[in-house]
């Protein structure tokens, strides 16, 4: 609004600036103001007339390259997802034009409503591509995990879309992060909201086509920001056309069995614990009672970043190797809907279960752990094997019956 205040001022009416600022009124909407406008401003007769000279004699192609204020733009650090539909030129070519329209609806559909689970924002939809921000405009300490977790589900969703001809569907994705301006660019009556100047979504609409189908591939920018929270294959330097030095490139394969979140991104930088001594000393006093027989909870709770994950590993290096037992649950922003998430996660972590795994290795592996704490498992399973009588039959097919209902929810607890 500083265009709108000197242009006032020029006129000698700059007690008007903040009525007009209050009101939303820039030089690209001034020419439209009308008698009635005036009135509501309460603007005086005398200087609405000074006011309508001074606005015939704007120079319209000046309103139009007047640069925009400052304020009207954000500098902010993006993560930027750029995700496209393979193969849907040869695709449209085969379906009809309405089967190719619904193909296209569900997969933005599908798209989209991923990418805001994870608090992301879609940006555009150019053609059969998709252009998302995570970190505007709102912004979180994980906005690069939050891309590649979603660019990952992204995946699994589309995967599941068919088209009317039954082909399957897939999709490439590139994820960039940097340091960008974005904000709305009107030129005329010419707009484009939340648009992005930076190299980040460049890179991430140029590094989607050396990705595979199915495949999220990121950028040096962004694998810095992941740590060990994700399994990476290196695809090496790549040359990316506009930009003058090669980009190293990784491919995402996967979620590692990771314990902490904490220890995943900051490990390999983290610096030497200082300072927190009184708290570090109440949480080791509870936790000799502890030891005592007296059992103890502590709540450590603060502000994001003052360093409440770095207590707790601190604690947690200070057992002794072998004389405990830690058992970690650790809550997720990603998965708000499923209450019992942590103790999933935990049990998959002691039983070796990977994302990747059928059904049937979820259920092995699963029985596998159970059977180090119990005969139970196995002597129902052995004792099916080795009886071949009335009882064993009926004990083979109720295993037979817990095991389809187990593979249905992928495992479950005996």
């Amino acid at each position: 609004m500083q265009q709108i205040a000197e242009w006032l001022e020029k006129l000698g009416l700059g007690q008007y600036a903040l009525r007009f600022a209050e009101n939303g009124i820039d030089l690209g909407v001034l020419p439209e103001l009308t008698d009635e406008d005036f009135d509501r401003l309460g603007v005086l007769l005398g200087h609405r007339r000074k006011m309508l000279r001074a606005i015939a004699d704007l120079n319209q192609a000046e309103l139009i390259a007047a640069p925009v204020s400052p304020h009207d733009a954000e500098r902010r650090h993006l993560t930027v997802m750029f995700c496209d539909l393979v193969g849907s030129t040869a695709l449209s070519a085969r379906l009809d034009p309405e089967d190719m329209w619904e193909v296209i609806r569900a997969y933005r559909a599908a798209c989209a409503q991923v990418i805001t689970t994870y608090d992301g924002a879609v940006a555009r939809f150019i053609g059969d591509g998709i252009l998302a921000y995570f970190g505007y405009p709102r912004a979180h300490e994980d906005d690069a995990e939050r891309a590649v977790r979603a660019g990952l589900d992204v995946i699994a969703a589309i995967g599941k879309l068919e088209t009317r001809a039954k082909e399957g569907v897939a999709v490439r994705i590139a994820i960039a992060s940097g340091l960008v301006v974005v904000g709305d660019l009107v030129s005329g009556g010419a707009s484009e909201e939340q648009a992005l100047v930076g190299d980040a979504p460049n890179i991430a609409a140029r590094l989607q086509s050396l990705a595979e189908p199915g495949v999220v591939v990121v950028a040096a920018s962004t694998r810095r920001l992941l740590g060990n929270l994700f399994t990476l294959r290196s695809l090496g330097r790549r040359e990316v056309k506009g930009i003058s030095e090669p980009i190293a490139v990784w491919a995402v394969e996967g979620e590692p069995a990771s314990e902490s979140r904490f220890e995943a991104v900051r490990t390999a930088r983290s610096i030497g614990f200082v300072g927190r001594k009184a708290e570090i000393e109440f949480a080791l006093s509870r936790q000799q009672l502890a030891w005592q027989g007296q059992g103890q909870a502590v709540l450590i709770s603060g502000e994001a970043g003052i360093g409440k994950s770095r207590i707790v590993a601190m604690l947690s290096d200070s057992l002794a190797p072998g004389t405990h037992r830690r058992v970690r649950y650790q809550c997720s922003p990603y998965h708000t809907n499923s209450a019992l998430h942590p103790f999933v996660a935990q049990l998959e972590r002691a039983a070796g279960i990977r994302s990747e795994d059928a059904p049937e290795q979820k259920l092995d592996k699963l029985e596998a752990m159970l059977a180090l704490g119990t005969q139970h498992v196995i002597a129902r399973r052995s004792g099916s094997e080795e009886r071949g009588d009335q009882d064993g039959e009926s004990v083979s097919r109720r295993d037979d019956d817990r095991r389809d209902d187990c593979r249905a929810q992928e495992f479950c607890l005996l």
